[in-house]
């Protein structure tokens, strides 16, 4: 394999390091380091660093720094829309502000840290810019269901809680610590709910919490491992829990 392509390979391993690789994209990763020796170490390098740097102390921004970098924001002049070239070709200059603004509420936003959990509530968030949280809409378990076949090493039960006020809005493929996952979209009034599934032989003890203003809760049932994650208030995500496992 030659060096050109590793190079380029190294890149992928990185996004794959930071989580955010689509699931094929992190199967081809996965399939390259198993047959080269270079790549592999490489990305252990990468793990040992980004494991460093999670022991670096961080510290939430005060509420008077997020207000001043909202009115900053607020207060800068309309960008004319140029073109810039780039590595990609052209581009409008008004994309690379979205790109930093974007990169702003990743670094604010989302979640950090080695709890599980906050990889969960960090995939809901994700899932919820524009065109990221389903790979197939529908309000039909009996289309979401059959469209996991082929795609993932295992059948995800699929629930239909319409009657409950749980509508299924869609499902699609995520990537967990090596491992892939079924993600099952939900809706109550407003707020999108996630259910990611995957199978874990582990018995865990349920649990649920709070990260940002994301409620959370976790169960194992029939083999499987699920967390369910929404702004939706606790009470009515461990109503939906509940509906779930009854069914």
């Amino acid at each position: 394999m030659s060096d050109e392509h590793c190079d380029d390979m190294l890149l992928l391993v990185q996004a794959d390091v930071d989580g955010e690789l689509s699931p094929a994209e992190a199967a081809r990763v996965a399939a390259h380091l198993d047959r080269c020796a270079a790549c592999s170490a490489a990305q252990a390098d990468m793990l040992a660093l980004s494991a460093r740097l999670r022991d670096v102390p961080r510290y939430p921004a005060s509420e008077a720094l997020k207000t001043a970098v909202r009115a900053r924001i607020a207060s800068r002049a309309p960008v004319q829309r140029v073109q810039r070239s780039t590595p990609f070709g052209r581009v409008p200059a008004f994309a690379s502000g979205l790109a930093v603004a974007a990169c702003l509420m990743l670094v604010v936003g989302l979640p950090r840290g080695d709890d599980p959990a906050d990889a969960i509530v960090a995939a809901h968030i994700r899932a919820l810019l524009p065109g990221h949280l389903t790979d197939v809409a529908s309000t039909d378990q009996h289309t979401v269901k059959p469209w996991f076949d082929g795609r993932l090493p295992f059948a995800p039960p699929v629930k239909d809680l319409k009657t409950v006020g749980f509508p299924l809005i869609g499902g699609r493929l995520d990537y967990f610590a090596g491992h892939m996952a079924a993600a099952l979209v939900y809706r109550h009034a407003a707020h999108e709910i996630n259910l990611f599934v995957w199978p874990d032989a582990a018995d865990a003890a349920p649990s649920h919490g709070s990260i940002n203003g994301y409620n959370y809760e976790r169960w194992a049932q029939d083999g499987m491992s699920f967390w369910l994650v929404s702004d939706l208030n606790a009470a009515d995500l461990a109503d939906f829990s509940q509906r779930w496992k009854s069914l």
